[in-house]
């Protein structure tokens, strides 16, 4: 019975997919959060979500499905891949931002989000210029220190994020936040390059 009602849970979804979804980096009108069967919120239990994800990848697996018809194998293919972008979507930060301004009818992406205020852009260009140089020097005292420093930006953003989505839905007054996914694309960037900069230091590697 379990498994039959996790199935259920993304049963009706394969309709509200519209366009080529698959070459977008956030799938057009699917809402993750209910694909998984989670609050449409930012601040999400990550470990939950992916304990979801697993029973749903686990209960649409191939094998269960051997004796089936060829047309519910291919329905519950299709409902694996929808389940698997879900968590790819919601387990980023960037991404479950991107969702829930979408869902909430705010347009994002370069054309639609307000230019960077002048201070962020002159320290983001600091930044820049700071890992540059510690990855010329090896550094990783300085390394750290950085990649500290861009960590409280990043908790700074997502906790505005998160207080703003909590407050509801209202496309108006999500608009006043998305000038904030840039700055959090940005530092995750940022982040990311630091963290795989100490780890090809800690293998020898660069």
């Amino acid at each position: 019975m379990r498994m039959r009602s996790l199935v259920h849970d993304v049963g009706h979804l394969g309709p509200s997919l519209k366009g080529d979804w698959r070459r977008s980096p956030i799938v057009p009108l699917m809402d993750p959060f209910s694909i998984l069967g989670i609050a449409r919120t930012f601040a999400v239990d990550l470990p939950e979500v992916e304990r979801r994800h697993r029973e749903l990848s686990s209960a649409l697996h191939p094998d269960k499905y051997a004796q089936s018809t060829a047309w519910e194998r291919r329905a519950t293919l299709s409902k694996a891949v929808l389940v698997n972008e879900a968590w790819r979507v919601v387990r980023d930060p960037v991404r479950r931002a991107e969702a829930l301004f979408s869902l909430a009818g705010v347009a994002i992406g370069e054309r639609n989000e307000p230019p960077a205020n002048p201070e962020f852009l002159m320290n983001m260009m600091e930044q820049r210029e700071e890992l540059s140089r510690i990855k010329a020097e090896r550094n990783r005292k300085d390394l750290e220190l950085l990649l500290s420093s861009v960590q409280a930006n990043v908790a700074k953003i997502e906790g505005t994020l998160a207080r703003a989505f909590s407050n509801g839905h209202d496309a108006s007054a999500l608009s006043l936040h998305v000038g904030r996914l840039g700055e959090l694309r940005f530092y995750r960037r940022l982040v990311d390059e630091a963290e795989t900069l100490i780890a090809e230091w800690d293998d020898g590697v660069a």
